[in-house]
């Protein structure tokens, strides 16, 4: 210990945690690994720090997420939220880390966050390949007594891989949630001699209306050109646009639903 702690005063070692030490600074991934070796046997990310790994990060990991088996003591870090696993559960490894499988873990999620960032971790736990549909349908009944899955039971069926960001699956859920019919994201539409030309967030092909979250890509000056362009190409091949801010979607989803319902009708 005393060699330990005179590289230690050298800077020839870096003291990650207690106990643990290492050559070169260390990365995010390297402190947490430390982490990890500081915790109970059986621990394995879960949550938002598991989902960021499988690939599905949508939501702020601002804590660590760690589960633990049950009666485990709860150890006392700083930014370490831990959870008792209720349900048994074999870790995988992402990246070298332990983590709750995807599919519990994205289920996980869905029951436990607001229903408005829910759908957003399903859609894009599809996407990037972690999960298919049928793995999320069959982690469901495991699930059955525990708190929020009703929701997760309402929303895995609405999932959609389709979905390119958070807003746009937060867009579609506004609409649905308002029995208004399900619009198709990621609409492709295509000019007189069937060229892909203009991809909408989300649209209703039959009626031509498109439905579009304006974020702040758009403020930019040779994106607004080019929507410019866009916009005059789109209500010139008779296509009706209807676009959404973050105001729209936060604080004010009625007037998603009323202004699309009147599109429709």
């Amino acid at each position: 210990m005393k060699r330990i702690r005179t590289r230690v005063s050298k800077e020839e070692l870096i003291r990650v945690r207690r106990g643990i030490y290492a050559a070169e600074p260390c990365g995010d991934e390297d402190e947490l690994r430390a982490l990890l070796m500081c915790l109970p046997e059986g621990a394995a990310l879960t949550r938002q720090s598991a989902a960021r790994r499988h690939g599905f990060g949508v939501l702020r990991e601002n804590q660590i997420h760690i589960q633990l088996p049950p009666h485990v003591p709860r150890p006392r870090l700083p930014g370490l939220v831990v959870h008792h696993s209720v349900l048994p559960v074999q870790p995988v490894l992402v990246g070298g880390l332990p983590c709750v499988p995807a599919a519990r873990c994205a289920v996980d999620l869905t029951r436990t966050v607001r229903r408005l960032d829910a759908l957003p971790v399903l859609d894009a736990a599809l996407r990037c390949g972690a999960v298919t549909h049928d793995e999320l349908a069959a982690e469901l009944p495991a699930h059955q007594s525990l708190r929020g899955v009703r929701q997760a039971r309402d929303l895995v069926p609405l999932a959609d891989g389709r979905a390119e960001c958070r807003q746009e699956s937060q867009l579609r859920l506004v609409l649905l949630d308002g029995r208004l019919p399900p619009p198709e994201p990621q609409l492709w539409v295509y000019d007189s001699y069937g060229i892909r030309r203009y991809r909408l967030d989300l649209g209703y092909r039959q009626r031509r209306i498109g439905i579009e979250y304006d974020g702040m890509s758009h403020l930019d000056r040779e994106r607004l050109r080019r929507d410019r362009e866009r916009v005059n190409w789109l209500d010139a091949n008779g296509w009706r646009m209807r676009y959404f801010t973050d105001q729209d979607l936060y604080r004010r989803p009625h007037h998603i639903i009323t202004t699309i319902r009147a599109a429709l009708s």
